[in-house]
């Protein structure tokens, strides 16, 4: 039989490209009141901001965690539920600029059994930037799955 220890080191897969429009960014800055120019202000960013133009918020590349792991299916189809259990470790390693195409890979880094049909799962999720090699950011997350 086939236990989620045995995917420890594997990657879970990769998700769909997808793009980081200005309308995105925008949203995501009402949302937050994070409303500072080099996100907003597509003139002046083109003018003054060292990345030639404006870039996404890093939380909101790290709110996409979530759903590109839903994409890829990291929540296996026998789980009751799945709860966020936070973050261990969080690095934005490049600017997203705005129409750059961003996706995730998450892989399994380890499986604590809490028994009672409860495991708590840790992932590497990577969000890649369309064309790059150095990636977006790279967040440790950790999910409770109850079957």
């Amino acid at each position: 039989m086939t236990t989620l220890a045995d995917f420890v080191g594997t990657s879970l897969g990769v998700s769909q490209w997808m793009p980081i429009t200005q309308e995105l960014v925008n949203a995501f800055a009402h949302c937050t009141g994070d409303y500072q120019w080099i996100h907003l202000d597509v003139e002046r960013s083109n003018r003054e901001s060292p990345f030639g133009g404006t870039v996404a918020h890093g939380y909101l590349l790290l709110s996409l965690v979530s759903k590109f792991a839903m994409e890829i299916g990291v929540v296996p189809a026998d789980a009751a539920v799945a709860i966020s259990y936070g973050l261990d470790k969080v690095r934005f390693l490049s600017p997203v600029k705005v129409g750059a195409r961003v996706r995730a890979e998450v892989t399994l880094i380890h499986v604590t059994d809490h028994g009672q049909g409860r495991y708590l799962i840790k992932t590497r999720n990577t969000i890649e930037i369309e064309g790059q090699s150095r990636p977006a950011l790279i967040a440790v997350a950790q999910a409770l799955l109850t079957s």
